[in-house]
C-alpha cells in the first residue's frame, strides 16, 4: 500500500504544481494558483502519516518505508527548486516572460552549481535521516525497524559519494568543449 502512495505523492505533487501554474498563467488566478502551490507540502504530510500509521499497526518496515521517508527529504529540500524551474517555464511560454537560464556546463559555474547540488542532498538527507530516526525511536522495535536503519547507512554512504563528485568540479574544474 504504502508504494502505491509514494507513487500517488509524487503525482500529486505534480498535479498541485501543474494546476497552480495553469491558473497562475492561463487563467490569470494568481491567488488561487499560489494557493495550490503551497499545497503540495500536504502531499507530504499525508505520506509521512501514512508511513507511520502502517508501521505502528505492526507492518514490518521494508524498502518501501525507507523510500517514503527518502522522498520526503528530497521533496523539502529539492520541492522549491523544482517548482521554481516550472515556473520559470511556464511564465517564457505562456505569459512572455523571459527566457530561462541555461545552467552553466562547466568552469566554476558548473563547480559552484554542483556543490549546491550537494548542499540540497545534504540538506534532504538530514530531513530524510531525522524522519527515519524519528519513526525508528517512534516505534521502538529495533527488528521490525531495521530496514529503515540500513537505508540511512546506505542513503549515507550515497552522501558521501556524491560529496567526492560534487566537489571534485572545485579541484579539477570541467572544461568547455572546444578549451
Amino acid at each position: 500500500m504504502i508504494g502505491w502512495l509514494i507513487i500517488a505523492c509524487e503525482i500529486g505533487f505534480w498535479v498541485f504544481v501543474l494546476a497552480g501554474l495553469v491558473a497562475r498563467y492561463i487563467f490569470q488566478k494568481n491567488k488561487l494558483g499560489a494557493i495550490l502551490l503551497i499545497c503540495t507540502p500536504l502531499v507530504d504530510v499525508l505520506l509521512l502519516v501514512a508511513t507511520v500509521v502502517d508501521l505502528k499497526d505492526g507492518a514490518v518496515a521494508t524498502t518501501v518505508h525507507g523510500i517514503a521517508a527518502i522522498y520526503i527529504g528530497v521533496s523539502v529540500a529539492f520541492g522549491h527548486r523544482m517548482i521554481k524551474w516550472a515556473d520559470e517555464q511556464f511564465s517564457y511560454r505562456f505569459s512572455d516572460g523571459e527566457k530561462p537560464d541555461k545552467r552553466k556546463k562547466y568552469g566554476k559555474a558548473y563547480a559552484k552549481q554542483e556543490r549546491e547540488g550537494w548542499y540540497r542532498h545534504l540538506l534532504s538527507w538530514i530531513i530524510g535521516g531525522t524522519v527515519l530516526i524519528g519513526i525508528i525511536l517512534f516505534i521502538n522495535n529495533s527488528s521490525q525497524t531495521e530496514v529503515l536503519q540500513r537505508m540511512l547507512q546506505l542513503w549515507s554512504l550515497v552522501l558521501v559519494i556524491d560529496f567526492g563528485i560534487s566537489f571534485s568540479y572545485t579541484i579539477f574544474p570541467k572544461k568547455a568543449r572546444n578549451e
